[in-house]
């Protein structure tokens, strides 16, 4: 038994590298999309898909626990459109016009705005070493935007791109934040699912209207393609193995994958986009990820504390 119990460390371990590399096609789907497809209708198809798998995987809990679903239906709105709405169609209207780099460095932020939520809004902890942190990655993520030019802000071509995705990455620490302060008799997929669900809802009406405006992308083999990748790699497959993983190994553990993400995403945007990193995003780099480290770090107890 406790070789089994090795074998499925070992085994979450390795699919552990597996999850930024997943979440990073996201970023190479966004910027294949425009010209192809619309954001809100890829976030609608990538959301879509998402539920409709979920929900076939999960419905006997999703049927057994309908009274508990219709009545926080509304929360489920509302983490619909701050994770599938604000944090998907969002992030494929800001890769219109920002790069893929801009986009993974800019989100590796979120964990130092849950960090700041958490402690002001939930009443958790925050030391001096977070302090340190936050002003560590928002220095980073501003270092980003303003492409390394600190002497020369009036002279820096901010892009509408970068605000698309700073505003997302606001979003999906409030996405977090609130599945916090909300508890929920469901099980982590069939929560996901019925998220998804309500992702759904709030995407279709801006779908339709983009979708039927003059001048719309007409749908093609290569959009239907964009939508099941987005669903089924970034979308199921990197949140199924997430989970998974961190029922093995503990949440923090798994939360390390995420510092990865603009490691994995410069590969891709460099060989897949031809989109070389530049000086800047190095810089911000080295101040994103070891602020994002101390502040989600967990404290270490004092020596009289520990037994």
């Amino acid at each position: 038994m406790p070789d089994v119990a090795q074998r499925e460390r070992r085994r979450a371990l390795v699919l552990l590298w597996l999850v930024p590399a997943l979440w990073a096609v996201n970023y190479i789907v966004a910027r294949k999309a425009p010209g192809v497809i619309g954001p809100y209708m890829l976030a609608l198809g990538r959301w879509g898909l998402a539920a409709l798998i979920l929900v076939v995987i999960t419905r006997a809990e999703l049927w057994q626990q309908r009274a508990a679903i219709a009545r926080a239906w509304r929360q489920y709105l509302v983490l619909g459109t701050l994770g599938m709405l604000i944090c998907g169609a969002w992030v494929y209207e800001g890769a219109r016009s920002t790069g893929a780099m801009n986009i993974a460095l800019i989100y590796s932020a979120s964990p130092v705005l849950i960090s700041l939520g958490a402690m002001w809004w939930l009443g958790e902890g925050f030391g001096s070493r977070q302090k340190a942190g936050v002003l560590l990655a928002l220095a980073g993520v501003v270092h980003v935007v303003v492409k390394g030019q600190w002497t020369a802000l009036a002279d820096v071509q901010f892009v509408p791109g970068d605000a698309w995705i700073f505003a997302a990455m606001v979003s999906w620490a409030g996405y977090a934040l609130l599945q916090k302060r909300w508890p929920s008799s469901l099980g982590a997929t069939a929560r996901l699912a019925a998220i998804c669900v309500g992702g759904t809802v709030v995407l279709l009406p801006p779908a339709l209207w983009e979708a039927t405006r003059p001048g719309a992308d007409v749908l093609s083999v290569y959009a239907v393609l964009l939508v099941v990748v987005a669903a089924l790699i970034p979308g199921v497959g990197a949140y199924w193995i997430y989970g998974w993983a961190q029922k093995i190994l503990g949440a923090s553990r798994v939360a390390v994958a995420l510092y990865l993400g603009p490691l994995y995403a410069a590969f891709a945007a460099w060989g897949l986009l031809g989109e070389p990193p530049g000086w800047h995003h190095a810089v911000g780099a080295l101040l994103i990820l070891p602020g994002v480290f101390l502040v989600t770090r967990p404290a270490v107890p004092p020596l009289h504390a520990r037994s």
